[in-house]
């Protein structure tokens, strides 16, 4: 009888470690599916005056499916959308007429990637690289200013989700669709849903250089104010790095400070003019951080500025800038500043135009501020913005998130931006003298600019997503500190007209799934593996006749009691 029991008994620990193999191995196999994870960066989420726009949603669980196949339900499905390949006409229309869909993946070019930004900022843009990033503005618009009420998502392609979209492809063509019961693809971001981000903070910082004061005079010294938003805005905040837009305008600023701090630092060599620097935030929104900076100056600052010039997407190839400005062409402040400009360019080879554009200063809150200057102007001080951009873009029409910029360009606008002022600051007008002349002491530093955008086109820069103490501020703040005095940190918080929301980065998991028939054809070859184990062992250790009285009908209570 014992010796019956510990037969029962190893029987049983055999069958027990069968079983828990084959779970052991079955996990493994789930496990694996994993085709590969992704790095994906969200569409944008946010409220305008009440009004919901961008992607209102950010979880994924849905088949991948490489276009839209005519009269399918796609309500479960993501596509994978090439942005080469995208035909933004037919994204509109469906995005319009409210189509259901489950996601969109757009695949980025690899050429516009951080590791591959450097090698576009040169003078080396082909015809391809110029029609990529006309779609790429284009794509940004009417997914910037669209309610899309499911996930979208951007990543950049590399091998491994090539791979994945030409698996997907293959199977499209049999002209059976991804789901459940066929296999293939399964798209996953699992993350918390978006929430709305409290009273979000824009910072200002400011930078002076004080000029040389003769004894005894007791006027104020007049204050040329150089100006340039930080921040930028794009379909994805996670890449909105914004190069040209504006980050051309701030690597200007910085050089600017830096060589006007070298004639500062000796007494000699001192203008008599102060040089106010600031780096601004909210330029996307109505250039809010300015307005709110300009507030905080007291009267007898504001009534020392001779005039301010804004820096704004002064980047681009095209070797022509355009000053803007609101007051007419007319007025003596700005006649004396555009000739003093059109000196300067005509010597580096730089085409400059006027524009000008009138605007009402009676309306403080007026729905839309094309330029930086424009906050300057509404407090009647003369100031003009100096940019690559013919033409002011509407509300949130500027995005930089995912454009070139020329770097050559850059350096040339930040000498001709210098020279100019240091002409007017030195009294100069009219003279061929090149302060910052090629090979001197004086000269603009090229590896400088180039280390700064360097950093700039790795930095994603929308306002509502920094923190007070984040880090690129705080260099801002160290670098503008190395090349002036009395520099001063303002934080603000962005007009409530803007509302936006969290999530902007996750971890895209693709799966490859079997079909529920080879699900249950594994099944079925497992159970019969089981039984088959099962009856072996137990004929092994207890006898055909034990295996055969398992599956026989036990005898009733009441013959048991007869």
């Amino acid at each position: 009888m014992a010796t019956r029991k510990g037969r029962e008994g190893e029987m049983l620990e055999s069958v027990y470690s069968v079983i828990a193999l084959v779970f052991v191995l079955v996990a493994c196999v789930e496990l694996c599916d994993a085709a590969t994870v992704v790095d994906v960066y969200r569409l944008i989420q946010y409220d305008l005056a009440g009004v919901p726009f961008g992607s209102r949603l950010a979880n994924l669980n849905h088949h991948a499916a490489s276009g839209f196949a005519p009269a399918a339900d796609l309500s479960r499905t993501v596509v994978i959308v090439p942005v080469r390949n995208v035909d933004i006409s037919f994204i509109g229309d469906y995005i319009t007429q409210k189509q259901s869909l489950g996601g969109l993946l757009f695949l980025l070019p690899r050429m516009i990637s951080s590791e591959n930004r450097d090698d576009k900022g040169r003078d080396d843009q082909t015809f391809e690289d110029k029609l990529m990033r006309n779609k790429l503005v284009e794509l940004e618009q009417l997914l910037i200013h669209s309610n899309i009420p499911y996930p979208v998502y951007f990543a950049f392609e590399d091998d491994n989700i090539d791979d994945v979209l030409k698996n997907v492809k293959r199977n499209d063509a049999t002209s059976q669709p991804a789901t459940a019961t066929t296999g293939g693809y399964k798209l996953v971001v699992s993350t918390p849903e978006p929430k709305k981000i409290v009273s979000p903070i824009i910072t200002n910082i400011q930078g002076w250089l004080p000029g040389l004061k003769v004894d005894g005079d007791a006027n104020q010294l007049p204050t040329i104010a150089i100006v340039a938003s930080y921040d930028t805005f794009g379909a994805a905040p996670a890449l909105s790095v914004g190069s040209d837009s504006n980050g051309s305008g701030i690597v200007a600023l910085l050089e600017i400070a830096r060589l006007f701090s070298l004639l500062y630092s000796n007494p000699k060599t001192r203008g008599r003019y102060n040089l106010l620097f600031g780096l601004t935030s909210g330029g996307p929104y109505n250039y809010n951080g300015t307005h709110k900076w300009l507030r905080s100056f007291d009267q007898r600052l504001r009534e020392s500025i001779d005039y301010a010039i804004c820096l704004n997407s002064i980047g681009s190839s095209d070797n022509e800038l355009w000053i803007h400005v609101s007051k007419p062409p007319e007025n003596a402040y700005i006649k004396q500043m555009f000739e003093g400009f059109t000196e300067v360019a005509e010597e580096l080879g730089v085409k400059v135009g006027l524009k000008h554009k009138k605007i009402n200063i009676s309306n403080p809150r007026a729905m839309v501020v094309a330029w930086e200057h424009e906050q300057f102007s509404r407090l009647r001080v003369t100031a003009a913005t100096l940019s690559g951009l013919s033409v002011a873009p509407e509300l949130l029409e500027r995005t930089g998130g995912l454009h070139f910029l020329n770097e050559a360009s850059i350096i040339r606008s930040t000498k001709f931006v210098a020279e100019s002022l240091a002409r007017h600051i030195y009294g100069h007008e009219g003279k061929n003298i090149q302060i910052f002349a090629d090979n001197s002491s004086l000269a603009v530093n090229p590896s400088y600019i180039q280390s700064w955008l360097h950093l700039l086109s790795r930095t994603p820069r929308v306002a509502p997503f920094f923190s007070k103490n984040d880090p690129f501020i705080m260099a801002l703040k160290k670098e503008l500190a190395d090349h002036t005095v009395e520099v001063n940190v303002q934080h603000e918080v962005l007009d409530g007209m803007f509302t936006f929301y969290d999530v902007t980065k996750a971890k895209l998991n693709i799966y490859q799934v079997a079909s529920v028939t080879f699900d249950l054809l594994l099944l079925l070859v497992l159970g019969s593996y089981l039984i088959v184990l099962f009856s072996f062992l137990v004929i092994t250790t207890r006898g055909v006749d034990d295996l055969i009285g398992l599956f026989r009908r036990p005898p009733s209570r009441k013959l048991k009691t007869a």
